[in-house]
């Protein structure tokens, strides 16, 4: 059973021509399309299934600068700002709290690494803690690990997934967006080397601009048009527990487990790092690019053919754009969630904090979550293709930087004065070698 989400009411009528098209409902998407609707822009979000179905509802709901990794940390600060307004200015719950976030650890290596991230945080204008033994004790009350040290972020937050892309989509539409789910986009309409439109399952929408924020969807729907994402999905596994009682209101990460506390008194539960990888014709095709990144996730990972290879996102295979399309046989991916993990991850966090005895996984979901060979999102206009804007690759940190990500994508399909410098989200550094080749911290 996947997670939950917030169900969302289309548009009376079907759009038939527009400044931008949003393929693409998840946060990416829906905050994309709510910037482009607040600068005026006629746009047209499209969802081949349901509003943030997928990896925007199953992700932990943290809203995070900390342990950024530096190219995106300006964007994260501002989606933090975005967060905190985003609530009020559209009068809809997104169940943001600006909680703050704790890291504890046991580990001397780990420490060593916060502590040299701080201090290259604090020229970017973010100023996180360290924590000694006791204040990482103080931070984690009625934990039973004796902390060799933490990171205490309080400017961080939490926001509900099964709210957040929902509530954007809809204070999209109030501004006169169409909002458009189960219509899958089958393809680009090109005309004269430059993007015309979309072809979808209803027929044509004309365009100015596309935006493709199909998350695990992206490279194949790029590679249909020749434009190569490099891209790999990791199917990640996170649960729901039953109510319980508080024993942090934010969020906390351990070498354990990773914890947030939800607006009905529950948890979401994971394991940081954790997942499985199945083996695709498209996996294989960008696995050189992915040699660093798999190098330092090697032994968190499982690996597996499975129905993956056949179907779905990293599948081989075109269509035409008459015809059904991939998009439509697979309206929500939904992969089963690791049982192992399931369990690993509620024995750990019992044993961590004894007072949650009798803490039970209500409900447990897989997601596929897209990443790049840097672990660095692609936000970028195509060169190849003049029209076509991909934001895409959040490699599992999409839902904290979204907004920010949304109002850069709105930014750049207009040609306003982006709010951050976006050549680090450029695709072209996977053909330019100019990638950022450290692996991703958390």
């Amino acid at each position: 059973m996947g997670a939950h989400v917030e169900a969302v009411r289309d548009s009376a009528t079907f759009a038939q021509s527009v400044d931008v098209v949003v393929i693409g409902g998840g946060i990416v998407g829906t905050a994309a399309a709510y910037e482009l609707a607040r600068k005026g822009v006629s746009v047209a979000l499209l969802e081949k299934g349901r509003i943030g179905a997928e990896q925007s509802s199953r992700n932990w709901g943290w809203c995070r600068q900390q342990n950024r990794d530096f190219p995106e940390l300006p964007l994260s600060i501002y989606s933090l700002r975005r967060w905190e307004e985003l609530g009020p200015e559209t009068g809809r719950e997104l169940g943001f709290r600006r909680s703050g976030l704790v890291y504890a650890s046991t580990k001397a290596a780990e420490l060593a690494t916060w502590e040299a991230w701080i201090d290259k945080a604090r020229a970017y204008g973010f100023v996180s803690h360290m924590l000694s033994s006791s204040e990482a004790k103080q931070r984690t009350p009625g934990s039973t690990s004796d902390w060799l040290g933490g990171l205490w972020s309080p400017s961080d937050g939490r926001a509900e997934p099964s709210l957040a892309s929902p509530a954007l989509a809809a204070a999209a539409r109030d501004l006169g967006a169409f909002v458009h789910q189960n219509c899958a986009v089958r393809g680009l309409d090109i005309s004269a080397g430059k993007v015309t439109g979309v072809w979808t399952e209803r027929g044509l929408i004309k365009a100015q601009k596309v935006v493709c924020a199909g998350g695990a969807w992206s490279s194949r729907f790029c590679r249909r048009h020749g434009i190569d994402l490099p891209n790999l999905n990791v199917i990640g596994t996170a649960l729901k527990t039953t109510a319980a009682a508080e024993v942090i209101s934010g969020g906390l990460a351990t070498p354990g487990f990773a914890l947030r506390r939800r607006l009905d008194g529950a948890y979401s539960l994971s394991i940081s790092g954790r997942g499985r990888f199945e083996l695709t014709p498209q996996g294989l095709r960008h696995a050189p690019k992915f040699r660093v990144a798999f190098k330092s996730r090697l032994a968190k990972l499982k690996y597996r053919v499975g129905p993956s290879f056949f179907s779905g996102p990293e599948a081989l295979g075109s269509w035409a754009l008459d015809a059904v399309s991939p998009f439509e046989r697979h309206r929500v991916l939904d992969p089963r969630p690791d049982q192992q993990m399931v369990e690993e991850a509620l024995t750990s966090l019992v044993r961590e904090y004894p007072a949650l005895a009798g803490i039970k996984a209500e409900r447990a979901w897989g997601g596929l979550i897209d990443s790049t060979p840097d672990i660095i999102p692609v936000i970028s206009p195509v060169d190849q293709l003049p029209g076509f804007i991909i934001a895409s690759g959040f490699s599992g940190h999409g839902f904290g930087i979204g907004p920010g990500a949304g109002r850069l994508i709105a930014d750049l399909a207009v040609s306003d004065t982006p709010i951050v410098d976006p050549a680090a989200f450029r695709l072209e550094r996977f053909s330019d070698g100019s990638e950022i080749r450290q692996p991703k911290m958390m």
